[in-house]
């Protein structure tokens, strides 16, 4: 059970292990791009180049589905980024166990968006958790983990990919010894629980009154996509890559563009500035920093709104 490219990873491991999938579920076919052309999911484009059968229910809880589930016999049930809460009554079908492969090293980060948030807090390192599902969310016994770091570099690209490739290892490796008794689940500590709610529309905004630090991981957690956003006037404006500015010690409105670098302009955070060397004008491509200066004339004029 799975929806997007992390998850693939996690179904290719099964298949090139030999374990055989009798099923996959996942979420329904989506209007993409400015044409809004109907588009599978990815592991859904996997799941049908493997000749696997393929459910995608609007509501995995519905009678309907679950007595297609049923059908299949599953012994297990593996999930990944798969997008719905499942019921108790799904996860009682599979006699030995359903198994989540989860991107934060939990208790931390429970919830839909833990890549994001976790180097939107400016985390040092992160990883996979895989657990036994249970009804409360991502609140399971754990049954292993793998860490990674999370480089100053890295946007929500990199690492995305980096721990989809962690968790289809950590599920290979682990899921034989999970069957076989070789690993004894432990309970997670509820009381150092932290959450990773999804990212609506209206977090994607950049806060400039935070730190300059913050503002950059806000920025790279967002990147490549959806995209952290500032107003310029009434203008929307993306902004892709930005780094602290260790130069500037003014004393500006936060969001106010106070100076220029080589490599792109400065603007001022609630403690320090950044230097956005990439940056997307509304209307038009992204453009770098150097780019978006050449085109601009008296930088000093521009602030960004804040939504109060």
């Amino acid at each position: 059970m799975g929806t997007p490219d992390f998850a693939v990873k996690s179904l290719t491991a099964l298949l090139d292990e030999g374990w055989p999938v009798v099923g996959v579920v996942t979420q329904p076919d989506r209007s993409v791009g400015r044409k809004r052309v109907l588009t599978p999911s990815p592991v859904k484009s996997m799941a049908l180049q493997a000749a696997i059968p393929v459910l995608q229910p609007d509501r995995v809880r519905r009678p309907e589905a679950l007595r297609t589930i049923a059908a299949w016999q599953p012994n297990i049930i593996v999930t990944a980024a798969y997008g719905q809460i499942l019921p108790s009554a799904l996860l009682e079908m599979a006699e030995l166990g359903a198994f989540n492969v989860h991107a934060s090293l939990l208790p931390k980060y429970r919830g839909a968006a833990p890549i994001q948030w976790a180097m939107i807090n400016g985390e040092e390192r992160t990883g996979i958790t895989i657990m036994t599902m249970v009804k409360e969310l991502d609140a399971g016994p754990v049954w292993a983990t793998a860490e990674t770091a999370i480089d100053p570099a890295d946007t929500y690209g990199t690492l995305h990919d980096r721990l989809a490739i962690l968790g289809a290892e950590l599920l290979r490796d682990s899921l034989p010894l999970i069957i076989s008794g070789q690993l004894v689940a432990q309970p997670q500590d509820d009381s150092a629980a932290t959450y990773a709610p999804p990212i609506r529309r209206d977090d994607e905004q950049i806060d400039f009154r935070q730190t300059a630090h913050r503002v950059c991981n806000f920025v790279r957690a967002l990147s490549p996509r959806p995209g952290a956003f500032t107003r310029v006037g009434d203008a929307l404006w993306k902004i892709w890559c930005a780094y602290p500015d260790e130069i500037w010690s003014g004393s500006a409105r936060p969001g106010q563009f106070v100076g220029q670098r080589s490599d792109g302009p400065v603007i001022a955070c609630g403690d320090g500035a950044i230097v956005v060397t990439r940056l997307q004008m509304a209307g038009r491509t992204a453009q770098n920093g150097a780019e978006f200066l050449r085109g601009v004339r008296d930088i000093e004029t521009l602030c960004c709104v804040h939504d109060e």
